[in-house]
């Protein structure tokens, strides 16, 4: 199932979040967003009745199965294109901004051939 572009860079955010704390909440998401958290709250609310998400009664959140294979899969996207940018010169910075935007509307053929590549 495809899913937009904004969804995708909200689900890889939780995900990344987690990595970093143990528990994640509408207001982190918030803060390393920049957005605001009625913004927040309505995508998280959105996600939930789609079974992307859990929240628990004390507000943290939690990657579905689901919502942790599109997280999953935009962050592998994300690491690979930038590990290709740079590896053809381009600056790190400029590459996972690049990465960031590419990850979304690139095909499953040319990722796939970018990833062999690498290797």
């Amino acid at each position: 199932m495809k899913i937009q572009e904004s969804a995708e860079n909200y689900l890889e955010t939780i995900l990344l979040l987690k990595n970093k704390k143990s528990e994640v909440r509408s207001v982190d998401i918030a803060n390393e967003l920049g957005f605001t958290k009625p913004s927040i709250s309505r995508a998280m609310s959105l996600f939930k009745q789609e079974g992307y998400i859990t929240v628990s009664e004390h507000g943290i959140i939690s990657l579905t199965e689901s919502g942790l294979n599109i997280a999953r899969r935009v962050t592998e996207r994300h690491r690979v294109l930038s590990e290709f940018l740079i590896s053809i010169g381009v600056d790190p910075k400029t590459a996972g901004e690049d990465a960031c935007r590419i990850e979304h509307v690139i095909s499953e053929e040319t990722f796939d051939k970018i990833k062999e590549q690498l290797k």
